[in-house]
């Protein structure tokens, strides 16, 4: 089964586009970010999510790295 959370490749401006669901939830430009959109999304112990496969895919690009591609 994929990753219900997905944090898509670096963009050329910065910042990396998430996906939680399929449904596009937002522009992360730090972990923080990914947090608030994961807890929004009613995922309210996110911080340990990040690091989870079954839980976060991270496209093209290393985890946790923002900056533009």
């Amino acid at each position: 089964m994929a990753a219900p959370i997905v944090i898509h490749r670096p963009s050329p401006t910065g910042g990396r586009r998430v996906t939680i669901r399929g449904q596009i939830s937002g522009l992360a430009h730090d972990d923080h970010d990914v947090v608030e959109f994961l807890r929004r999304a009613g995922l309210p112990d996110a911080e340990t999510l990040l690091d989870d496969p079954g839980w976060v895919e991270w496209r093209d690009g290393r985890a946790h790295q923002y900056a533009a591609a």
